[in-house]
């Protein structure tokens, strides 16, 4: 039974370390989310009490900012929810490795959905098919419960202590660093390349468009592009099988 206990805590520690390179980008990420709170005069268990409910920082900034510009609650809510609409694709993608869970595993999980949490477990589950379905939860928790609480930490620190802070600490650095630092390990052929090159290219040509809708655009080329680049290359193969 010790060993046994051991070898579980081992496997929170595993999803501690895979997430801690990721933690410096996520807290000014955090702050951001809490000044922008700040200074639409939202009260402090609202300002801090979103981290809790919605949990995602482009979608808790995109709120506050269109709040704070008098824009309707309906469009408030449909901006998050289409800025949030990656996260049903997540969970497709991690419900082929984290089948069998119970429906309260399942909920915590989709709670706890992250990018950060989503592209750390994929890589995982990948790298390791035999893990069992329990090791593999634990170091989802691990990764995701660490982050949860980092998160909730900066957006209580950018809250009370974010206004004081000079602009010229630009705190949006966090937002792309923490992208780069999810993206680049991923990088591991040229599909994956030409996808991330049309889509970083169209992030930034879209990126006037209103609502967020360049970043779901950029999202849609680059896929495309990365699915179309695999077939062209896998193309003569097949032709050579026939």
């Amino acid at each position: 039974m010790p060993d046994k206990k051991n070898e579980e805590w081992q496997d929170w520690l595993e999803g501690i370390r895979a997430i801690a390179p990721l933690l410096p980008a996520a807290l000014p990420f955090g702050m951001m989310a809490g000044l922008a709170a700040a200074k639409v005069d939202f009260d402090a268990l609202l300002g801090i009490g979103q981290s809790a409910i919605i949990f995602a920082g482009a979608s808790q900034i995109a709120m506050s900012q269109l709040i704070g510009e008098k824009a309707l609650p309906a469009m408030a809510v449909l901006t998050v929810l289409l800025i949030n609409l990656r996260f049903a694709m997540y969970s497709a993608s991690l419900s082929l490795h984290l089948r069998g869970l119970s429906g309260t595993k399942k909920s915590l999980v989709v709670y706890l959905l992250t990018d950060q949490a989503y592209a750390l477990a994929l890589a995982r589950f990948t790298l390791h098919p035999d893990w069992s379905l329990d090791r593999k939860f634990r170091f989802y928790l691990g990764t995701a419960i660490t982050l949860w609480i980092v998160w909730m930490a900066s957006t209580a620190l950018g809250y009370y202590l974010g206004a004081g802070l000079p602009p010229s600490w630009g705190l949006e650095f966090g937002v792309p660093i923490t992208f780069i630092a999810l993206m680049v390990p991923g990088l591991r052929d040229s599909a994956t390349v030409a996808a991330a090159c049309v889509g970083g290219v169209m992030a930034v040509i879209a990126a006037p468009l209103p609502n967020n809708l360049g970043l779901f655009l950029a999202a849609l080329c680059g896929i495309a592009a990365g699915y179309a680049w695999e077939s062209i290359m896998l193309a003569p193969q097949e032709g050579d099988d026939t």
